[in-house]
């Protein structure tokens, strides 16, 4: 089955660029393909902004980014979860999650890996996976936090694909101090995935729940 079989896919991201950094060239492919993607972004990090930044910086950086990829901006929800507290609001969050699959009906859930150590990261997969239990779920890597990951689902991509990727993740100027957002490493990981499955560029996802 081929990604872009999807009608309806729904990226769960506990922070804002979260979602970009695991799938963004997915989602670049899937777009491109005429796949309807929406985003979700739970926490806006107000309290972890680098100091010289507007409280409510990524707000705006993530509708930039969202927009590089070809997310329509009615298609992203944004949320104001306190960051490193979404664990405290699970079942607010899991409502908001209901609500979410009430509105879309999306047939594809891309969230972070269930081993990932972050604590508001795996709070979201882990209540994603309540919420949308009768969907195809997909986790993606954020390897800086995963405990381990298993490589069971792959998407192939092109150099383009990847440098809409990286397109949309310099959108975060409050966040280019941060290793895991330069184009180097995101072609290099990408790099690295293509060569797992014989391609030049790749996405690895876990497969949580697979309805085909």
């Amino acid at each position: 089955m081929d990604i872009t079989h999807f009608k309806r896919a729904l990226v769960l991201a506990p922070h804002t660029d979260d979602g970009e950094l695991g799938a963004g060239g997915t989602l670049a492919k899937m777009i491109e393909a005429g796949v309807e993607v929406y985003y979700a972004a739970f926490s806006t990090a107000e309290q972890s902004v680098p100091e010289g930044f507007p409280k409510d910086i990524l707000k705006t950086e993530v509708k930039k980014a969202t927009l590089t990829l070809g997310i329509k901006p009615e298609n992203l929800f944004i949320y104001n979860y306190e960051v490193r507290k979404l664990n405290y609001m699970r079942q607010e969050l899991l409502e908001d999650l209901v609500k979410l699959r009430s509105r879309i009906n999306p047939d594809l859930i891309l969230l972070p890996s269930l081993h990932d150590i972050h604590q508001d990261h795996v709070t979201v997969s882990q209540e994603g996976l309540r919420a949308f239990k009768q969907r195809t779920i997909l986790g993606y890597e954020l390897i800086w936090n995963n405990l381990k990951f298993d490589t069971t689902s792959f998407v192939k991509l092109n150099k383009q694909h990847i440098q809409t990727k990286v397109n949309a993740l310099q959108q975060y100027a409050s966040q280019k101090h941060r290793d895991y957002l330069s184009e180097e490493f995101i072609f290099s990981l990408a790099k690295t995935r293509g060569v797992q499955i014989g391609c030049e560029y790749a996405e690895a996802f876990e497969v949580i729940r697979m309805i085909l």
